[in-house]
């Protein structure tokens, strides 16, 4: 054990299998170019995750590690470490522990002896300090999360007005001095994306401007600034969409690519003239939170074990409708992150691509070169792929150019917008596609929507009454069923509410179903038969969610409709 732990990261790394010689070639090339350390370069390549580096460098260190997320953090630690200070030596206080008078400290390099002798120099006589590996950009979001934006917001916004320099909101004493508009949007982009907002709206009114963050689904209104603020506001965020900053008068797309908590965040913006000026919405494009692992979609152990089953098919078509909103991006990415490995040729074409991932060839629409999604596919096929995800059905040639490609042998994913898994394949021939085409070659279909999760701090349990037990699909000699309802905190920001789930729908294409869809079935006559092989609805798996205590009958009733349940 003395001798693993005495060996360097790059050969304890390829000892325990997770990366190869040839990576660790490519990473030392790329370390005597850039002088970046070794963990860095390897986690910015993609060979390994933050938690691995961590875990194999704690085990060399013989160092104990954390996951900062998992921790409650001290707000007396807090004090005793100032923001600068902590920014500047990439550390941040967890607990201190007062009957022994020591301080926990999250450090990325715990053997940064002159960072600890500093510290400990600034601190009260007698207070020691115990240190704790952890992710350099989970420390980075610590402190931007704990130490507070709102005051650096409010800090550039007098600023402006008064002309006087607040050197309190810069990022640090050490920084330059920038134009404080350049920092007020980043402020409020770095706020949105802390706040867990999906969409970030900036809507100029007569006399003022209105941001709005979509939070779980729901926006909510953050600041109102006077109207003045806004033809700079808008310039800094053209500027940073590549943008035409002279043309106001036609709707423009652009993307922005920042950096936040040491994470890559990418903004999708668009621009759409109104008669009191730019109206700006920018989709925030998180890939840590865009990416979520099969498993913890939050279906029931029958439906995921289906699910798996339906992926492990060799050729066909999967298709995951919904509105937009809906969530059905990111289970198509956690579909298609699944089955990455680097025995299969993933090929993907989306407009635009949102999340970039390894090993998968992406590949962006552009109209202006005439590369849509039917081209697209026909250009793919010739790249001996062995899973085609097509981000959008829209049109019968493209419908057609996917169906031809499962057809082939190859495994197609694709959206479709429609409210429920049966109505997908009456929608699939309103677009044009025969029957005899759909019959056999789909594998199943997922509808999904999401509801918002009620805050575990606050939620209250009441028993159900009458209609709620008939919603719920009781019978009258089942005893009292509790259900919770919303009530808000500070934690939610008095909404009751905070994260959301997706409820879904699987459909599996049955040989009964296929014959049916063939002679072109009714929808009742598909659902009766569906129900009849185990099929269950959206409203069937929002309802396991509100007896399970994670939302309400209030959230399920207002993506689906419950009305048929009290006939």
């Amino acid at each position: 054990m003395a001798e693993q732990a005495k060996l360097p990261l790059g050969k304890l790394l390829i000892q325990k299998g997770v990366i190869s010689e040839d990576q660790l070639r490519i990473v030392l090339i790329e370390q005597k170019r850039s002088g970046e350390p070794l963990g860095k370069l390897l986690i910015s390549l993609g060979f390994v995750t933050e938690a691995t580096v961590r875990e194999a460098l704690s085990e060399n260190l013989r160092q104990q590690s954390a996951d900062l997320a998992n921790l409650v953090v001290d707000a007396i630690a807090l004090k005793l470490i100032p923001k600068d200070v902590a920014k500047r030596y990439r550390v941040f206080p967890i607990v201190y522990e007062r009957q022994t008078d020591n301080l926990i400290l999250a450090m990325a390099d715990t053997s940064n002896i002159v960072a600890l002798d500093q510290i400990s120099a600034m601190l009260v006589k007698g207070i020691t300090i115990s240190t704790l590996l952890v992710n350099e950009s989970d420390i980075t979001r610590a402190i931007d999360q704990y130490y507070g934006f709102e005051l650096s917001i409010d800090g550039i916004l007098h600023e402006i007005e008064t002309g006087e320099v607040n050197y309190q909101s810069m990022a640090s004493p050490s920084d330059e001095y920038s134009q404080p508009m350049v920092r007020l949007i980043d402020a409020l982009l770095a706020d949105a994306v802390q706040n867990g907002a999906s969409d970030i709206h900036f809507e100029p009114e007569q006399s003022f401007l209105r941001i709005r963050y979509r939070i779980d689904g729901i926006l909510r209104q953050i600041r109102s600034l006077h109207k003045s603020y806004w033809p700079a506001m808008a310039v800094r965020l053209k500027v940073i969409s590549n943008m035409n900053i002279a043309e106001a008068r036609a709707p423009q797309d652009g993307r922005i690519t920042i950096k936040f908590s040491g994470r890559q965040i990418d903004f999708r913006a668009s621009a759409q003239p109104t008669v009191h000026g730019e109206n700006f919405v920018l989709r925030v494009l998180d890939r840590q939170t865009g990416i979520v692992p099969l498993d913890a979609l939050g279906l029931a152990e029958t439906e995921l074990t289906l699910l798996k089953l339906m992926i492990a098919r060799p050729d066909g078509v999967i298709l995951v409708t919904g509105p937009t909103g809906s969530g059905k991006t990111t289970t198509l990415y956690s579909i298609i992150n699944h089955i990455n490995t680097e025995s299969v040729n993933i090929m993907t074409l989306e407009d635009p691509v949102e999340y970039p991932m390894n090993m998968i060839r992406q590949t962006s629409v552009n109209e202006s070169v005439k590369l849509g999604f039917a081209d697209g596919i026909r250009s793919m096929m010739r790249q001996d792929p062995d899973v085609i995800l097509v981000g959008e059905i829209r049109d019968r040639e493209t419908a057609e150019m996917a169906f031809a490609a499962a057809m082939t042998g190859h495994q197609v994913y694709s959206t479709l917008h429609t409210n429920s898994a049966i109505g997908s394949l009456s929608r699939l021939l309103d677009i044009g596609i025969l029957p005899d085409i759909m019959a056999g070659n789909i594998i199943g279909i997922v509808a999904q929507r999401l509801v918002r999760k009620l805050c575990p701090h606050c939620k209250e349990t009441q028993v159900a009454d009458s209609v709620e037990r008939r919603l719920l699909g009781l019978h009258p000699d089942d005893g009292p069923v509790d259900i919770c309802r919303a009530v808000g905190c500070e934690r939610c920001a008095h909404q009751g509410y905070k994260g959301r789930l997706a409820i879904m729908e699987l459909l599996k294409m049955t040989p009964e179903l296929d014959e049916m869809t063939a002679r072109r079935a009714s929808t009742r006559e598909l659902k009766n038969a569906a129900r009849a092989a185990g099929f269950h609805a959206l409203v069937d798996d929002g309802m396991r969610r509100v007896r399970e205590g994670l939302t309400t009958l209030e959230e399920v009733a207002r993506v689906v409709d419950l009305t048929d349940r009290l006939a």
